[in-house]
């Protein structure tokens, strides 16, 4: 079940919504068994034989972390943690990377075996980085142990973010599963925040991902494209892929507010990033800060020798590769980002905003977007000289094909990628106040138009899962 369907929008939303403000005695305890009923579901739905994995990692953890707690001595405190880490590692190595793995192997024996196939349970990155962040906090003291299982098991199978995020650390709403007061302000803001990130993953990104799809087939498939097709077709991806995931991201953060969670923000227009080290801040939030307080701090930081600064940078962005897929692709994509970081750091450039940083941004960005998306390395060095005139021709019929049917998405998805409106608003707001309510209306409005052309879109489209339900 994906938010942008209608059975989840007309269905199964608002039946959950209804039995979870049941006012009944018992409230909070009621209504964490709601929405964990309600969120088990919302998984089973596509992954029946998946939730089992979720189940037993949450059982797994939940145990260690009785161990951890009641533990007098520190070695079997990190004998504990060391287990359960272990365990959480090893299954997700087992289902997204064993097959890449093996498929390594037969390379290198020269053999001709059939590879592993495993199927991959969709979030099992989000929610194994989650369950990490509880066992390894409750190890430093930074939270209290969880005694309820099924507490527990909320706090992971949470649906709204559950299969693509954002990283929620336990210590963020370990009060709020305990308690946590309605509010309709708090309602009303998670229904906004809903239909806009709804409107960006419909009306934007869906049909974006058409142009991209399509141009990055045709230079998979020998088609030799223009310069100006190239860029159409990256500029398309890189504008695909940010209103896919942030738009995920929106609604998550919206039905959280729902039902009274507030869950940390993922996205900070990261395109208006003035180096690659801001644009790092700006996008996928909750992992990049993940990697930086469970692998990067651990590893030492920035606070030691340059070669061991160099080689923990190093790892992370390895490790930020692999986490995202097991292809060489996403390998190679962590380590360009690692070279441009270490660039900005050797140079001393990553705060000096001026036009040339944001062109190198910007450039950097869509250089390693090419290899986020293409099927092999070699294919994206091909579409990388596409870019930069290697197929002979700038400018062709199927760039003004493209210009004419998709220019207008281009151009919108553009304004909103960066904080036009936000700024446009808070300038009218700044002459005077008898604007507020006539911005309000016209708020309001857009909000009404944003979700019925979601609806209508809905209602015609075709399966379109989330480009981040693969990791």
């Amino acid at each position: 079940m994906v938010f942008s369907s209608t059975i989840f929008l007309f269905l199964f939303l608002p039946v959950t919504l209804a039995l979870y403000y049941l006012p009944l005695p018992g409230r909070t305890r009621y209504r964490n068994t709601i929405l964990l009923l309600a969120s088990l579901l919302f998984y089973a739905w596509g992954e029946p034989s998946f939730i089992w994995v979720m189940l037993g990692m949450v059982a797994a953890n939940w145990f260690c972390g009785l161990c951890i707690d009641a533990a007098k001595q520190p070695g079997w405190r990190l004998f504990w943690l060391i287990t359960a880490i272990t365990a959480d590692i090893g299954i997700l190595f087992t289902y997204k990377y064993l097959g890449f793995a093996h498929k390594i192997w037969l390379a290198m024996i020269s053999s001709s075996a059939s590879p592993i196939d495993i199927a991959l349970p969709i979030g099992i990155s989000f929610f194994t980085f989650q369950i990490m962040s509880y066992i390894i906090d409750l190890y430093r003291g930074n939270v209290k142990v969880q005694r309820r299982p099924d507490d527990l098991c909320l706090y992971v199978a949470m649906f709204p973010q559950l299969v693509a995020g954002p990283i929620v650390r336990y210590a963020a709403i370990a009060e709020a599963i305990l308690k946590r007061p309605a509010s309709f302000g708090l309602f009303a803001s998670g229904v906004e925040r809903f239909i806009f990130g709804l409107g960006k993953k419909v009306l934007l990104a869906n049909f974006l991902a058409v142009m991209a799809d399509n141009l990055f087939l045709m230079a998979e498939t020998g088609v030799s494209l223009s310069a100006a097709s190239a860029w159409l077709g990256i500029v398309a991806y890189a504008l695909q892929i940010y209103f896919d995931f942030s738009g995920y991201s929106d609604m998550a953060i919206g039905l959280g507010r729902m039902f009274g969670f507030q869950f940390v923000e993922n996205f900070n227009y990261p395109y208006a990033a003035t180096s690659v080290t801001d644009f790092w801040r700006r996008w996928h939030i909750s992992l990049s800060s993940w990697f930086r307080d469970y692998v990067y701090f651990p590893l030492g930081g920035s606070r030691c020798s340059s070669y061991r600064n160099t080689f923990n940078l190093f790892t992370v962005w390895a490790l930020t590769g692999i986490w995202h897929g097991a292809n060489w692709t996403f390998i190679f994509w962590g380590l360009l980002y690692f070279a441009a970081l270490a660039i900005e750091r050797v140079l001393g450039i990553a705060r000096k905003k001026t036009p040339l940083m944001r062109v190198w941004t910007l450039l950097v960005v869509l250089v390693c977007w090419v290899f986020f998306r293409s099927s092999s390395i070699t294919a994206a060095w091909k579409y990388l000289g596409m870019l930069f005139g290697a197929g002979g021709v700038f400018f062709d019929a199927t760039a003004q094909s493209y210009c004419i049917n998709g220019g207008s998405i281009i151009v919108l998805g553009l304004l909103c990628a960066f904080p036009t409106f936000s700024r446009a608003t808070r300038l009218l707001r700044s002459f005077s106040r008898k604007t507020i309510a006539p911005i309000r209306f016209a708020r309001a409005c857009l909000l009404v138009t944003i979700f019925i052309l979601s609806a209508l879109t809905c209602v015609k489209a075709t399966h379109n899962p989330f480009i981040y339900f693969n990791f």
